[in-house]
């Protein structure tokens, strides 16, 4: 092994901060992202490389069995949170403000509260855009960093009427664009893409100095994340376009996970197969 190698090889095992994912972006790293919601999955991630781990509130769906998400809880978010960190040692933990525990800016510093004193998790992530910035600028000022969340939007699901691609047309898209500037600036240090077509990804990426996190946006995010279950095929029915059976040609989940970690990081994944 090279002395290059070597160094690599020992940054990689220190934790990751909030500081280290933007250098990802600023040095041109790829960065991986899985959910998990459990001690067992989150060592195995952490064993694998992923640098993120997700803790969704997408365990409604995979895990309850919910045909939405939007019947997770606080306390089952902090639930899960606390698993995860503890199964995990390098990895960053992100947890998501389920639906309705962020309607104004106290009650989400006190439900983002829970998550990062009870849960234990390093950032928390909500959806939404300008009608956000209110919100993130009074968590960031009390000192919780946070990751927007644009394009598909679960808690939304019925105001969508469905999981749709978002940013089809030039209004949306610019709305889009806007969002993400108005975000960043309200002080997101990071920022999740989800079904957004990929050349408007590629522009949001490109107009932000904050990571961007896609999820059926293109190859040309900073980073990928998938649910766990869906890229291992264990979730129930038909997978999302966005996402790959990383199972099909591996043994075992931790294959499967050191597969995908790979395939992000070379730009193999996503494709435009599992792009919009």
């Amino acid at each position: 092994m090279t002395k290059t190698a070597c160094s690599r090889e020992a940054r990689s095992e220190k934790p990751l901060s909030v500081t280290t994912l933007a250098d990802m972006k600023r040095r041109g790293e790829k960065i991986t992202c899985l959910t998990a919601y459990d001690a067992s999955f989150s060592t195995l991630l952490d064993r694998a490389g992923v640098d993120v781990i997700l803790v969704g509130d997408s365990l409604g769906m995979v895990i309850q069995g919910h045909s939405n998400t939007l019947s997770v809880t606080m306390d089952r978010m902090v639930y899960h949170t606390r698993c995860v960190v503890r199964g995990r040692q390098r990895a960053f933990v992100i947890a998501d403000l389920p639906f309705m525990s962020y309607p104004e800016p106290n009650r989400a510093a006190e439900n983002a509260a829970r998550l990062l004193r009870e849960g234990q998790a390093q950032m928390v992530k909500l959806e939404g855009g300008r009608i956000r910035a209110e919100t993130v600028r009074h968590l960031v000022s009390q000192g919780i960093p946070v990751c927007g969340h644009l394009g598909l939007l679960p808690q939304s699901v019925h105001q969508l009427g469905g999981y749709r691609v978002q940013g089809k047309d030039r209004q949306a898209a610019e709305a889009m664009l806007e969002d993400a500037r108005i975000l960043q600036d309200a002080g997101a240090a990071l920022l999740v893409l989800e079904c957004v077509p990929a050349a408007l990804a590629k522009k949001i990426t490109q107009s932000l100095a904050i990571p961007t996190i896609g999820i059926g946006a293109g190859v040309d995010c900073d980073g990928q994340v998938l649910v766990l279950y869906d890229m291992l095929d264990i979730t129930p029915g038909k997978r999302p376009k966005f996402s790959k059976n990383f199972m099909a040609e591996t043994e075992d989940a931790l294959a499967a996970v050191r597969a995908f970690v790979e395939a992000v990081r070379t730009g193999r994944f996503p494709t435009e197969e599992h792009s919009f």
